[in-house]
């Protein structure tokens, strides 16, 4: 992992343990403050050798052998040796909902996940190109920041939706005079800021670069446009009602489009950005696009 990297994951992680431990203070002292630096510590490692996972479960994703999927093997085979990457595993994701994303803390521990409505509605060639640019992601090691920052926005999510419990069911400990619920309304407010934050960590042009490798690495600049142009359209027309929108920047296509959270938290370029970008890689390529 370059340096770079280690300062973006460690960056996360330090935010984290922070809000944590500002939690812990603002509701039990110096004492709480502790043991949530403890807790962070533990939820850091788990994050860091287990996010792949965590998000995973999120979907429901199950990992698939090549005798369950041998066209999705044979595609992600032939571009894993195109990229000279390790052979990544395959998910599949029960929904009808088309999208994809990679996962995992390494190219040798990646998993590309892809949903069920993805291998319904594209071709062959536009199948390729999604994959091309998920399999771009792994090579230029986004996955580990991307899986990080998701399984941490989503747990400070949760924390937010705790506290707003707390604030509207009021404090237990009268002995603060109230300073509990003050704490949870502040929690209730400034965790989501802090998620943003958290996501605003991975960075849009990390989505042009995958485009721009799937392109050429798959060879079909103007397939992963035609892909684009369909997942964004069906996700406006079935948008996910289920999952964790904190994972949104993951997927190729926001798939929670519609849900304001969602919008707050995006992290993807307009789709029409995206396919201009193609059209112009695909004139470097020697292309004429007709897209």
């Amino acid at each position: 992992m370059g340096l770079e990297m280690w300062l973006r994951t460690g960056l996360l992680m330090a935010i984290l343990t922070g809000l944590l431990m500002g939690i812990g203070y603002l509701f039990g002292g110096p004492s709480l403050a502790f043991i949530m630096f403890l807790f962070a510590m533990l939820f850091n490692f788990i994050t860091y050798w287990y996010s792949d996972k965590i998000v995973l479960s999120w979907y429901n994703a199950r990992i698939v052998d090549e005798t369950e999927a041998p066209e999705l093997y044979a595609i992600v085979r032939n571009l894993a040796e195109r990229a000279g990457l390790p052979m990544p595993r395959i998910a599949i994701i029960p929904t009808e909902t088309p999208n994809a994303f990679a996962t995992g803390r390494d190219p040798k521990h990646a998993v590309v996940a892809v949903t069920q409505g993805l291998l319904r509605i594209l071709d062959r060639d536009e199948l390729e190109a999604v994959l091309g640019h998920e399999l771009t992601h792994i090579k230029n090691r986004d996955i580990l920041i991307g899986t990080i920052a998701a399984a941490m926005a989503g747990a400070i999510m949760q924390l937010a939706y705790w506290a707003r419990w707390i604030a509207i069911f009021g404090s237990y400990d009268d002995r603060e005079d109230g300073g509990n619920i003050i704490a949870a309304i502040l929690v209730a407010i400034l965790a989501p800021i802090a998620a943003m934050l958290i996501q605003a960590a991975i960075s849009r042009s990390r989505e042009f670069l995958a485009d721009e490798g799937g392109a050429k690495l798959s060879g079909k600049p103007w397939a992963l446009a035609s892909a684009l142009l369909k997942i964004e359209q069906a996700v406006r027309y079935r948008p996910m009602r289920e999952g964790n929108p904190a994972t949104a920047h993951m997927f190729i296509i926001n798939p929670f489009r519609g849900m304001s959270i969602a919008e707050l938290f995006s992290t993807h370029p307009p789709t029409e950005k995206r396919i201009e970008r193609l059209r112009k890689i695909a004139e470097e390529m020697g292309y004429v696009p007709n897209f």
